[in-house]
């Protein structure tokens, strides 16, 4: 018989799929009343608190039926926003079917669609669930005819559950027994097996989480990555349980772990395939892709003092999440810090949350960039995602940024703020469509710079919390894009600059410029604050200087005394100007930075 069943959860954040998973845990048995916590799949405090699955998870279930038959249940936790989109499509390869969690009372969310789709490309068995049904506010009527115009089901087959009170859990699990087909079991052909998460052990090296597709992984075996075709030998292999379970081999159709001291978390790329060295599988598996940073921004300690312990820091945090990268870079004005990519900016959020509550670093974060694509007068190519590293106006033939198509799910009532959003970020309108209960689905194609930097804010402000956001990358298009510097005194701040759109540039310019008079103390001599692009100068604001009443000891007599004491004192403003340099305190720093697009 074959018995094992290899599913995961999709569910928008906040619809109660790592709750109903804890729920599957306690009704096989996989862990003890006593040891049942909340969000039991969920480690850091940080997904706890905040209700989300930012790493997956794997467990191993013994679920038996009310007849008497044993099945293996391998749950593959999935994360449940848009930054992780690529760990997502990873985990459904690696099953057979998908679970769909929907919050009764929320109803389908963009993310949710977006997941469904990859589900559905990938032919898993679909089981629709109506989670959160104990709620005052869930209406299983309207949410169920969601679900029925999405996937085309009868209304009959939506499971009704309830994770928290475990209502209806029991038929699930039954579902799952009946609707997910049993994995291929091909254990005659070579070893592949598709690595769809890993995580760093201090003791053991890189833990490579893997569902072995065909062929059979036996302790002991030399085997290699395909992509970089590093060899190691299999030390140890087992089922992911509550603890790890070591033991003698993996066989096709089944999920589990991999050690063999490999050191660095660069070697086991999510998506990759393992295959044995000595019979080797000649093909891996499809879909394999590098993880390619969407947002880049500078990463520098408030005390210079701390630029080591930053470094070790951020290579602590890679050693379990290998999609972030980071380069040293040094700026005149913030001194040495890090050049930082992320996947997107619920990343980077997590990145400098843990860099604060980790490791206890203050740390300044410049304006998060996207990359741009940069054709040079010559003929080549470059790419830039730091506007310092921009080349002269007149070396640029023309600059490409990354375009995103953005499904916006929103009430009817809040078409118009969306729409003014997305115009107002220069998106350009793609479709609308209107779906069950009073909701429209909007799409828009959008510059990726626009969405970095407070869209998301925005548009859930705009329409009190209801809009849900997905975006997908597409191509690189032609921008009329400049870099905007920022001036003190004819010398150029490196960590203000940005690279925008021209039509922005001059209400950008004012707006900094605006903001710095208002913060930059002032000095004995007047301080020039200039807004420029290229050599241009479009905006200024100019800092005070402090005055000193020279001729206040001069009460009467030729005004020719007076006019010589203000002339010597102006000399001085000058030599002053000369030599003098301005400090920008932190916090002007800071309030720039911070600087929402209402102020930009």
């Amino acid at each position: 018989m074959n018995n094992i069943r290899n599913f995961c959860i999709i569910a928008h954040i906040d619809h109660g799929k790592s709750t109903l998973a804890d729920r599957l845990l306690q009704k096989t048995g996989a862990i003890s009343e006593r040891d049942m916590k909340e969000q039991m799949l969920d480690d850091m405090d940080l997904e706890r608190e905040r209700g989300i699955t930012i790493k997956s998870h794997a467990i191993r279930m013994d679920y038996k039926r009310p007849n008497g038959e044993n099945y293996i249940f391998n749950l593959i936790d999935t994360p449940g926003h848009v930054d992780f989109a690529y760990e997502v499509s990873r985990a459904l390869k690696a099953c057979e079917g998908a679970i769909l969690v929907v919050d009764a009372a929320q109803g389908i969310e963009a993310q949710t669609i977006s997941n469904l789709y990859q589900a559905i490309e990938q032919n898993l068995e679909i089981i629709p669930v109506l989670n959160k049904i104990d709620l005052p506010g869930a209406d299983p009527e309207n949410i169920g005819q969601q679900i029925v115009d999405l996937i085309g089901c009868d209304y009959e087959d939506i499971l009704h559950v309830s994770g928290k009170t475990g209502e209806g859990v029991d038929e699930l699990l039954e579902e799952i027994v009946e609707k997910v087909p049993g994995p291929k079991r091909e254990e005659d052909k070579p070893l592949r097996a598709l690595i769809f998460d890993s995580i760093f052990n201090t003791y053991r090296g890189s833990i490579a989480y893997v569902r072995v597709m065909e062929g059979v992984l036996k302790k002991g075996d030399l085997f290699k990555f395909m992509s970089n075709h590093e060899e190691y030998y299999a030390e140890e292999i087992g089922y992911l349980k509550m603890k790890q379970e070591p033991t003698k081999e993996l066989h096709a159709g089944e999920v589990g772990y991999v050690i063999g001291s490999v050191k660095s978390l660069q070697d086991v790329r999510v998506g990759d395939t393992i295959t044995k060295v000595d019979d080797p599988a000649t093909e891996p598996i499809p879909g394999y892709q590098e993880a390619k940073p969407m947002v880049f921004s500078g990463i520098f300690p408030t005390d210079a003092d701390d630029f080591e312990d930053l470094r070790a820091a951020l290579e602590k945090l890679q050693l379990n999440d290998a999609s972030l990268t980071y380069e040293p870079e040094t700026s005149k004005a913030l001194g040495f810090g890090f050049r930082a990519g992320f996947l997107g900016l619920l990343h980077m959020e997590i990145v400098q949350e843990r860099l604060d509550r980790e490791f206890d670093i203050d740390i300044i974060t410049t304006v998060p960039n996207v990359q741009y694509e940069v054709e040079l007068v010559e003929g080549n190519r470059i790419q830039v995602d730091n506007p310092s590293q921009m080349p002269a106006v007149g070396d640029i033939e023309a600059i490409y940024e990354p375009y995103i198509k953005a499904s916006i799910i929103t009430p009817a009532d809040y078409i118009g703020p969306v729409m003014k959003l997305c115009q107002d970020r220069r998106g350009i309108y793609v479709n609308q469509l209107f779906m069950q209960n009073n909701r429209v689905e909007i799409t828009y194609e959008l510059p990726m710079a626009e969405v970095v930097f407070d869209f998301y804010d925005r548009l859930k402000s705009g329409t009190r919390g209801y809009a849900s956001l997905d975006y997908e990358f597409i191509e690189y298009r032609k921008g009329d894009l400049v870099r905007l510097d920022i001036l003190l005194n004819g010398d150029q701040v490196d960590a203000l600059s940005s690279i925008t759109h021209r039509d922005k540039a001059y209400h950008l310019g004012r707006k900094v410029c605006a903001k710095l008079k208002e913060l930059i103390p002032q000095q004995q001599f007047e301080v020039a604050v200039q807004a420029a692009i290229g050599n241009r100068v479009i905006a200024r604001d100019t800092v005070r200087a402090m005055r000193k009443d020279v001729t206040a000891k001069c009460y009467g007599g030729d005004i020719s005394r007076k006019r010589k004491l203000l002339e010597k004192q102006k000399e001085g403003k000058k030599r002053m100007k000369q030599v003098g340099t301005v400090e920008i305190p932190q916090e002007a720093f800071l309030a720039v930075l911070s600087m929402d697009e209402d102020d930009r």
